[in-house]
């Protein structure tokens, strides 16, 4: 039930046909794996997905894929990095711990509004995580798509960014 919950918020046309691969990928599975998603069932959306891989030994999540789209917002990739070197300075905690939910409960993440704000992009957008696992069972990974639309005016004056709104994030437990 929470994934027909979760796809019935996602706006985006795109989004949706990424979360919907998700669906098809498992195959039957609770989650599917990092080998299970097929980048040529999703190439029109590759530049908008990204993924990280999670170890519940250390855990950490290190980068697994990011999309041109990905990158360009960032001005980096995010492939090979650890999560918290990669986001040093750009709300750390707050990610680690919206990522962490999604791999541990394990739950899907939609958010909208500001969603690269802790990159310094000031337009809006739509972001999907699902969770990943190997055994189909165990949360090992990440996989989301955003879509971002950079504001017309460009980046707002310091007044205006005392009075922006977080992004909206919303979590449905995987049953």
């Amino acid at each position: 039930m929470s994934f027909q919950d979760f796809f019935a918020a996602i706006k985006s046309p795109d989004l949706r046909r990424v979360a919907l691969h998700w669906d098809t990928a498992r195959n039957g599975r609770r989650m599917p794996g990092w080998k299970d998603i097929d980048p040529s069932a999703i190439a029109p959306f590759l530049p908008i997905v990204w993924s990280w891989k999670y170890d519940s030994a250390t855990d950490t999540f290190t980068g697994r894929l990011a999309g041109d789209s990905i990158t360009e917002a960032f001005g980096e990739s995010l492939r090979g990095k650890p999560m918290k070197e990669f986001f040093r300075g750009r709300q750390y905690e707050m990610l680690f711990a919206r990522h962490k939910r999604v791999v541990s409960e394990p739950a899907f993440a939609h958010g909208t509004g500001p969603v690269f704000i802790h990159a310094g992009r000031y337009g809006q957008g739509e972001r999907i995580i699902m969770p990943l696992a190997s055994d189909g069972i165990h949360g090992d990974g990440l996989f989301g798509a955003t879509i971002y639309a950079p504001n017309p005016a460009g980046p707002p004056n310091e007044a205006q960014r005392q009075n922006l709104v977080t992004e909206a994030v919303d979590f449905f437990p995987l049953d």
